[in-house]
């Protein structure tokens, strides 16, 4: 599964059509809110809302920026839960 990474968010396209995708911006000098996580539900279960999780994760600490959640969905993987 290829994600298509953007300036502040990440997708994942199916006939050019987003299926599921994150979403975060800088709210503060250095600290990201994901605000956003969807996926389609023609997807769900398979794990890939935690993957786009972890992906958004990465780019963050890329850019040596620190991280919230205002989305309950990521908050919760962030936190240890699944």
């Amino acid at each position: 599964m290829d994600f298509e990474v953007l300036e502040n968010k990440i997708v994942y396209k199916e006939n050019n059509e987003i299926l599921a995708e994150i979403t975060f911006f800088e709210k503060e000098n250095g600290v990201f809110d994901i605000n956003h996580t969807f996926v389609d539900e023609r997807l769900r279960g398979k794990g890939i809302g935690k993957k786009l999780v972890e992906k958004a994760l990465k780019e963050i600490e890329k850019k040596n920026g620190k991280v919230t959640a205002s989305c309950s969905f990521a908050n919760k993987i962030i936190n240890g839960g699944k």
